[in-house]
């Protein structure tokens, strides 16, 4: 991928799935085992799109493209109860405390903007809750009425900075994700985007963020201006 030009920025907003907690593997297992509960196999290219969307949103595609008999009512109640299960106790992922602990010690404002319901932030968030809470504010796009459209829009990225104690212009904010929606939806906001891909993901699906890397540990805060790791 061509090098892009970074810019400096003074605001963060990230993602949640897949990003700072290692929740998507979770997620493909539950909506596999639904699936294989009426003989479905579940595709890795009907998951790729599922990835960043809202919950009702995941449910329609997962339901379409699987060709599944059951309601979404009835997808997402099974989706919900199997899920509730195995988010109790989720790991961050690599180099996700570090930064939001280097961006809160330097003042830096970041926000949460996640597809995820406000109840499933709650549950996800449980054993790291004083890190949650270093963030400005959390946008839950399944439950916030503000959030019109789910990622690819770019509505949540919009509502997340318009939310800031003195709101950030789109080209202040330096989006963190990993869904190919996700940096759609920064994309079309406006907004630079670092993107942490599954691996699986080809070259092509990742070439529309501003920079990819392997992992949050990878970051280099300096390069959009922001200040660098001491540590």
């Amino acid at each position: 991928m061509a090098n892009k030009v970074l810019r400096n920025v003074t605001h963060c907003i990230f993602d949640m799935d897949g990003l700072l907690l290692d929740t998507e593997r979770i997620y493909e297992e539950v909506t596999r085992q639904i699936a294989a509960s009426f003989g479905r196999p579940y595709p890795e290219a009907t998951r790729f799109r599922v990835m960043g969307t809202t919950e009702q949103r995941s449910a329609e595609i997962a339901i379409t493209e699987c060709k599944l008999p059951i309601t979404t009512s009835d997808f997402l109640k099974r989706y919900s109860e199997m899920c509730h299960e195995r988010l109790g106790n989720v790991p961050l992922l690599e180099g996700a405390e570090r930064l939001l602990r280097h961006l809160h010690a330097n003042k830096v404002p970041f926000a949460l903007a996640t597809s995820s319901g406000a109840d499933m932030v709650e549950l996800k968030s449980t054993y790291h809750k004083e890190l949650f809470a270093l963030f400005s504010h959390k946008v839950c796009g399944s439950t916030d009425k503000e959030v019109a459209n789910g990622k690819p829009a770019p509505d949540i990225f919009l509502v997340a900075a318009s939310r800031f104690s003195k709101p950030a212009a789109a080209g202040d904010c330096l989006v963190f994700e990993d869904s190919p929606n996700g940096v759609t939806a920064a994309n079309s906001a406006g907004m630079q985007v670092v993107m942490v891909p599954d691996p699986r993901l080809s070259e092509e699906r990742c070439s529309h963020a501003t920079q990819v890397l392997r992992s949050l540990a990878d970051f280099k805060p300096e390069q959009y201006g922001l200040p660098p790791f001491t540590d």
